[in-house]
């Protein structure tokens, strides 16, 4: 699979030392690593921790050659200032502290003009590390500017199965390695989180376990599948509901254990009789007898591990789809047993604090929230987006890079353009982004600063000490945010005037947690619940205890639920009462007649690493996948430049010819950066920014397009 990097592949050099730290990257695994340092402070080989019983000494390879990332030549090393016109790429090398001092000015003078909301601080997860990441909130809150709605990544996913099971957590992910059968539902794992691959296939290996994957395409981990589900995009609670309905019908739902741990198992049973396989077989592309036997594999499979990815979360029915997905371990009973049950993030279990962090005491609940997934609408002056107040007009950019990533490109561009909009980007790389900034600062990387992190898809609090040295002109994003806390008069409200090492230290005090010390010596601290917490034996986490197979889709909490002030979003009013399929989704129709995801490449991972050379020799160029039927009915030959669009835009990007995707979808895996397209404009040219039902999302793999030989 080409996706080990064995901790004994080879020993350390003897002129280097090893540092422990975790990866700070936006993926679930949260990775345990050992690091080679040299007498001279650089870095050599990553490897994973051996000793980690969740990374078992196994990372992905983009992340095992970081080294190539920390020197790469094109790293930003000093502060710039735009020389030109926006986007121009002329720059005057400044100091920090007329960076600094032009950045405040701004912000100040954008509040006197428009008021504090006037400054929108925009992140979000280039890196996972707490305190690095998180001060943004606390500037944010003490000087009241925009509020920050987070919305691009987890909403769907994290409110479908906490509107089942009422909190976001599961079974100990290390349960995969000792199971019966493990269902990947919604997550190339192979590609996107290596160490899901690594407890499967242990489970294999010495339980004779069985792997399904179920996914839109036959991507990396499909090919490592016993059984391989390939459904349409946004068709997965059609297929759980057929699941369900055999369930019930042949004998293999647990109706004991539903009577005591669900709410309304006779409801649902009634609500599926129509679900039979043929239903479920016309609407996924999957044939009724794929769905009997995955059932049948399910349903007489006792330890059956569901683990439910974040494709999850890029549909617009994508919370419907996890609730019923979710449903199938409880209509079987699987909760009961090591190796069974649901699992999709830990998030839950961990208990960390961070009150002081983000500056919550300072929160005006009056401020309003800005969704980030909607970006090019809020500055393009879209008044819904805006809520309906004044514009944005001075930004602070950390941890993202949006004039790639987010959806509704040109919108957003078209917002970046503006000539009246003063944007500060603090970066590693001269990113899409920071080439239209007016100023452009560097930022350390992850072996250069301290920092704690949590794990969603496992069950580990781990340290982040610093390792090496950064170049010296180079500042962490608790610096900045320090800085202009100076600048703007705020350095003596709460929170403020910590090193990052003291403010670790500060977290996990006050979440009664070890202290810093004691993470240096050990490293990690394990936070996974007692068995019985964590397979919900003692009920579930909603007041009455049970599993909901009916959620409320309005009213119940979630991680991420928007203040009462934006309510629920989406298309809410068409969820349904039992679990079932809801086109909600963009149809395909006879004038877009395919359906394109969006999905992640293998070798970067969002934007990061597509500025690595040896990510880009691997990925190639821009692609996208069409079925050979599709590409002879259109005249597209393997290689042809080929015109996708929507409502939204069209691009050129050339035509890969593959069977690996179904006849009527697209697969444009990325993202790559817009200026790696024919014509400088990346696949996001395509993606929605309507907010997802109920509590918003971005979904990025759910677009409908049409498709055409270019012939320009």
């Amino acid at each position: 699979m080409n996706i080990a990097t064995p901790i004994d592949a080879k020993s350390p050099k003897l002129d280097s030392s090893i540092g422990h730290t975790a990866c700070p990257h936006d993926c679930p695994s949260t990775c345990a690593l050992e690091v080679e340092i040299s007498e001279d402070g650089r870095i050599g080989r990553v490897r994973g921790a051996g000793d980690h019983s969740y990374t078992s000494g196994v990372i992905c390879a983009k992340v095992a050659r970081y080294a190539e990332r920390l020197y790469h030549p094109d790293r930003l090393m000093h502060p710039l200032r735009r020389a030109g016109a926006k986007g121009a790429g002329q720059w005057r090398q400044i100091s920090w502290d007329d960076a600094l001092d032009e950045i405040a000015e701004a912000f100040v003078k954008a509040e006197e003009r428009d008021g504090s909301e006037a400054v929108w601080p925009y992140f979000y997860a280039g890196t996972m590390g707490w305190v690095q990441r998180d001060s943004i909130d606390r500037l944010r809150h003490a000087k009241r500017y925009s509020g920050f709605f987070s919305s691009i990544c987890t909403n769907p996913a994290w409110t479908g199965f906490t509107m089942a099971t009422g909190v976001l957590r599961g079974p100990d992910p290390r349960e995969m390695g000792r199971t019966d059968c493990v269902v990947i539902w919604g997550t190339n794992a192979v590609s996107t989180q290596v160490n899901v691959m690594t407890h499967a296939i242990k489970s294999r290996k010495e339980r004779g376990a069985k792997i399904v994957v179920i996914d839109i395409y036959d991507n990396p981990t499909m090919k490592q599948a016993d059984m391989a589900l390939i459904v349409k995009p946004g068709t997965d609670a059609a297929l759980a509901c057929a699941v369900m309905h055999i369930a019930f019908r042949d004998g293999y739902a647990d109706r004991d254990y539903m009577a005591r741990y669900a709410d309304d198992p006779a409801g649902l049973e009634a609500h599926l009789k129509t679900k039979t396989p043929q239903w479920a077989a016309a609407i996924t592309g999957l044939s009724a007898e794929e769905i009997e036997a995955f059932a049948r594999l399910v349903g007489t499979t006792k330890k059956t591990f569901f683990r439910l990815g974040y494709g999850f979360t890029r549909q617009r029915n994508g919370a419907v789809a996890m609730h019923a997905a979710a449903s199938i371990a409880t209509v079987l009973g699987s909760w009961q047993y090591e190796g069974g049950g649901a699992f999709h993030s830990n998030s839950d279990i961990f208990r960390m604090n961070n009150a002081e962090l983000t500056g919550r005491s300072m929160k005006d609940a009056d401020i309003r929230m800005l969704d980030q997934s909607q970006i090019g609408r809020v500055l393009t002056g879209d008044p819904v987006a805006l809520r309906h107040r004044g514009p944005v007009t001075a930004m602070l950019i950390q941890n993202t890079n949006p004039a790639n990533i987010a959806p509704e490109q040109r919108l957003v561009r078209r917002g970046f353009a503006r000539d009246d909009l003063f944007v500060a980007v603090h970066e590693q790389f001269m990113t899409e982004t920071a080439e239209i900034a007016d100023i452009v600062i560097p930022a350390t990387m992850f072996v250069e600063h301290d920092d704690i992190y949590r794990a969603g898809g496992q069950n580990h609090i781990l340290l982040g000490p610093k390792l090496v040295d950064p170049p010296p002109t180079v500042r962490t994003n608790l610096f900045v945010i320090e800085e202009l806390a100076k600048r703007l008069g705020v350095a003596d409200r709460p929170g403020f005037g910590f090193t990052a090492r003291e403010m670790v230290d500060r977290i996990l005090k006050s979440s009664d947690l070890p202290d810093y010390d004691h993470f240096l010596e050990h490293k990690w601290f394990d936070r996974q619940p007692a068995f019985e917490e964590a397979h919900f034996l003692n009920g579930f986490a909603h007041p009455d205890g049970k599993f909901h197979f009916r959620p409320d889709w309005i009213n119940q909490p979630a991680p991420n639920k928007p203040p009462a002030a934006i309510g629920a979003l989406g298309p809410h009013a068409e969820l349904p009462v039992f679990p079932d399929q809801v086109d909600v989704i963009e149809v395909a129709d006879p004038e877009h007649p395919f359906r394109l995801a969006t999905s992640p490449a293998r070798n970067f991972l969002n934007s990061s690493f597509s500025e690595t050379k040896t990510s880009r020799q691997k990925e190639g160029r821009p692609e996208v996948m069409i079925n050979p039927a599709d590409a002879e009915a259109n005249g597209i030959s393997h290689g042809d430049l080929v015109r996708i669009g929507n409502g939204r835009g069209d691009l050129r990007i050339h035509a890969r010819i593959t069977t690996e995707v179904k006849p009527g979808v697209l697969i444009a895996e990325g993202p790559w950066p817009n200026k790696a397209h024919v014509d400088g404009e990346g696949i996001n040219v395509l993606t929605g920014a309507d907010p997802v039902a109920p509590y918003g999302g971005a979904a990025v793999h759910d677009n409908k397009v049409w498709l055409c030989r270019d012939t320009a």
